[in-house]
């Protein structure tokens, strides 16, 4: 005996503008039309109004002779350049600053981070003050702090104050010895290049064998003799194949040595300071998001309190730190930037400033220099996002 259907009959499928996914992409593509359009309008109206004022585009300019010295250059530069090798200078320039503020806020905003969740009354409160006063206090204001009230008192260079008769700090910056490599040299830095390799290795084979047989090695100081004794037995096998230029005051300023710019120093340390502030509190939620159990299994099993924060809870914590130090470092990158507030010769102030100021070129100057700092930060979040993988914990 045949059932009766219980099922609903099948609406029909109507006209295609009342299919959501069909009107979606209408709506989608007329937006994507209309920006189009606008866009092409604004390039069209600059164009016009570029050729109207006579002002060339292109970037021709860039093969131009620059005429205007750069007070530190990493690679070799005279007012005799081209606009190119300005940007490329002023590009080095920002990637020193914001390497070393990398480094330096990092370790101090983790060295800090710590602290405050030391059982140390003094220590825990001296870190909270650090944090609060660095971090609600504008990074330009800290930036002219250093600059101004710090490195601008400095004495003048016959009045330096030394260190060891070989670092100089004056009102004109940091003096300290030259290293000049001598033949041979190179050898050393393959030594250094092997040990390091090496390093790696025996770090992969210890991990292995201690989740093998549970025996830990010592890595750490392993690595560092390793590191640090291979170069070196190098280095003096091969002569010591390095000089050292020292400065010598002659006159009213130093000679030989190399000069650190007091702009250079004020930036970086305004950079670190201010961002490993906010790292800090990135490392103490970190640290607080894992269980507190884990630490009290740690310490049921008598394990060294540095052990437990550097085997156990940090690498739990780091899921959390690494998203998140990573908008730290980007925003360092860009707030370099502020360095024309000093005169730092870094990308903005070189390229975007005074090679705006001299050829007139704002759209092309000024689409480079964006997009150098895009590609900085897209790099820097790959990188970081590399490492955020390779460091997740895997569940089993």
């Amino acid at each position: 005996m045949l059932r009766p259907s219980t099922s609903l009959p099948r609406r029909g499928q109507g006209p295609l503008w009342r299919n959501p996914t069909i009107r979606a992409l209408i709506v989608q593509a007329v937006l994507f039309l209309i920006l189009a359009l606008f866009i092409g309008y604004l390039i069209h109206n600059t164009l016009n109004n570029l050729e109207a004022r006579g002002i060339q585009t292109g970037f021709g300019f860039l093969e131009g002779r620059a005429g205007f010295s750069i007070p530190q250059s990493l690679i070799d530069y005279t007012s005799d350049s081209s606009y190119g090798t300005t940007f490329v200078v002023g590009l080095l320039n920002t990637l020193l600053v914001s390497a070393l503020g990398i480094v330096a806020a990092t370790l101090i905003g983790f060295a800090v981070g710590i602290a405050r969740l030391s059982s140390n009354w003094l220590l825990a409160r001296l870190a909270t003050i650090y944090v609060e006063i660095f971090r609600n206090i504008p990074l330009l204001v800290q930036i002219l702090f250093w600059y101004y009230a710090v490195l601008r008192a400095l004495p003048s260079p016959r009045e330096s104050l030394s260190l060891f008769d070989l670092f100089f700090f004056n009102v004109r910056g940091v003096v300290m010895p030259d290293p000049q490599p001598l033949a041979g040299f190179s050898a050393t830095l393959w030594a250094l290049l092997i040990a390091v390799v090496a390093t790696l290795l025996f770090a992969r084979f210890a991990k292995r064998r201690q989740a093998a047989t549970g025996q830990a090695l010592p890595v750490y100081w392993i690595g560092a003799a390793i590191v640090i004794g291979v170069p070196l037995i190098v280095f003096v096998a091969s002569g010591s194949p390095l000089a050292w230029t020292l400065p010598e005051l002659r006159g009213f300023n130093f000679r030989g040595g190399i000069n650190i710019l007091p702009e250079l120093v004020a930036l970086w340390l305004a950079l670190s300071i201010y961002t490993a502030a906010f790292i800090a509190e990135i490392v103490r939620s970190g640290i607080l998001s894992v269980s507190h159990g884990q630490t009290e299994a740690a310490r049921s099993l008598s394990l060294p309190g540095a052990i437990t924060l550097r085997k156990i809870v940090i690498p739990q914590a780091m899921r959390v730190i690494v998203p998140q130090m990573t908008s730290q470092y980007l925003n360092l990158i860009k707030n370099s930037s502020l360095a024309t507030a000093i005169g730092y010769p870094d990308l903005v102030a070189v390229f975007a400033g005074t090679t705006l100021n001299q050829t007139g070129q704002a759209i092309e100057i000024i689409a480079m220099t964006m997009a150098v700092y895009l590609v900085i930060s897209l790099t820097v979040s790959f990188l970081m996002n590399l490492y955020n993988a390779r460091t997740l914990l895997k569940e089993r």
